[in-house]
């Protein structure tokens, strides 16, 4: 476990950066601690703090945020990280202070965040000095062997960087190898997905995708894998690295060992995903409602629709125990079939932009694993923060002749 203090004085600017994250889908409200009132607004739990940190108007730097950060190997769920955020408090002389604990999902390893002040109920400012250095460390130490918990000393000998969160992959912002090795290498590290569409579900939300090369091409015969970068429209961009060049060696021949244990390990989590989007699917009226619910639980339906606006895909991506779900595999009711039918008068899409360029795909496989033998789908017709496989939206490049002189 990593910890990571900082402190400073605007405990609302604070408090509205974890608060977006919920907003977006990237973090989850898990606890308020010290609060006799759960159900607060941003500005009621901002105000509960200004009120404590009032007490004492000689202390300029009155808030604290703690970041801490788990190994992928450790099985933390929300009950334990309740208990281990307690005990922290307790190690470092906060444990009678007022908190809100967010946990985030917008890195491949587990971590949370700590939002509260250096001012007691009292007015006495608890002093921060060192904080980081002595009493964190301290007791960061104790809570791993307690939990029995990756030690922080042995992520730096692997050199994994527990306080980097897994950024989306720009073009020309990074070196694009360098920005693809990371992404693929924690993804495959730390997600469950059963097949290549699975795993391209999740790198698409970091801007990246695995790619076979056309059915007819020696690539694709010969189990060849690159990886890309895509762009805001969901295309290829840059240079494609290799599979066998990134350290880990995700290749199609890996990968495929992989799914097989990840359709068993991910066996786990089936049941208690299946019953919260069923959950959400109660008392949802649109399709939108229903993607807006899941997101603060720290899912992600990637849905796909045709050019006459139906839907023919679903896919869940649970950022919260990383693991990915086709719809009906997690039930019949959670198929494309079945929302397309409950959401029948919201999933008709108004009049496209005039369509520029489509793709046509031979032998894809449904899921319910019925090959399709050919299908035609506009690339105008997916959202860009939901990119699904490339081998759905590359367009063929036509090749130049040469010109005499």
């Amino acid at each position: 476990m990593v910890a990571k203090i900082s402190t400073g004085k605007t405990i609302g600017g604070v408090i509205r950066y974890n608060e977006q994250k919920v907003k977006n889908g990237q973090a989850k409200l898990v606890q308020m601690g010290g609060f006799a009132v759960k159900n607060l607004t941003v500005n009621d739990k901002i105000q509960s703090f200004v009120k404590v940190q009032k007490l004492n108007t000689r202390t300029k730097t009155n808030t604290v945020h703690i970041s801490l950060n788990f190994s992928p190997k450790d099985k933390v769920d929300e009950y334990m990280l309740q208990k281990i955020v307690a005990d922290y408090l307790k190690g470092i002389g906060f444990g009678n202070q007022p908190y809100l604990l967010y946990q985030h999902f917008d890195a491949a390893h587990p971590h949370i965040h700590l939002v509260t002040t250096n001012i007691s109920s009292s007015g006495k400012r608890i002093e921060t000095h060192n904080l980081g250095k002595v009493l964190s460390e301290k007791t960061r130490k104790e809570i791993e062997q307690r939990y029995h918990l990756v030690k922080a000393e042995e992520q730096r000998k692997q050199k994994v960087n527990l306080l980097q969160p897994l950024e989306k992959a720009l073009y020309g912002k990074r070196e694009t190898k360098s920005s693809i090795s990371n992404i693929v290498q924690e993804v495959t590290r730390s997600y469950q997905f059963a097949s290549l569409p699975e795993l391209n579900a999740v790198l698409g939300q970091f801007n990246v995708c695995a790619y076979r090369g056309e059915k007819e091409s020696e690539m694709f015969k010969n189990k060849g894998l690159v990886y890309s970068i895509l762009d805001t429209a969901g295309n290829r961009v840059g240079v494609p690295v290799k599979a066998s060049s990134i350290y880990c060696k995700p290749t199609l021949v890996k990968l495929e060992r992989l799914f097989l244990r990840n359709k068993e390990a991910r066996k786990q989590h089936r049941e208690t995903l299946r019953g919260l989007i069923l959950d959400m699917l109660k008392s949802s009226s649109s399709m939108e409602e229903f993607t807006s619910r899941l997101r603060p639980k720290g899912i992600k339906p990637l849905v796909r629709f045709n050019e006459e606006g139906r839907l023919y895909g679903v896919t869940y991506i649970d950022n919260v125990n990383r693991c990915v779900f086709n719809g009906s595999a997690l039930a019949k009711e959670l198929s494309a079939n079945a929302l397309s039918v409950r959401f029948s008068k919201d999933h008709v899409l108004p009049d496209p932009p005039e369509i520029k360029q489509e793709v046509r795909i031979s032998g894809q496989e449904t899921e319910q694993g019925i090959k399709v033998p050919s299908l035609e789908i506009s690339l105008n017709s997916y959202h860009p923060e939901d990119p699904t496989p490339y081998e759905l939206r590359q367009k063929k490049k036509k090749k130049r002749k040469k010109r005499i002189q």
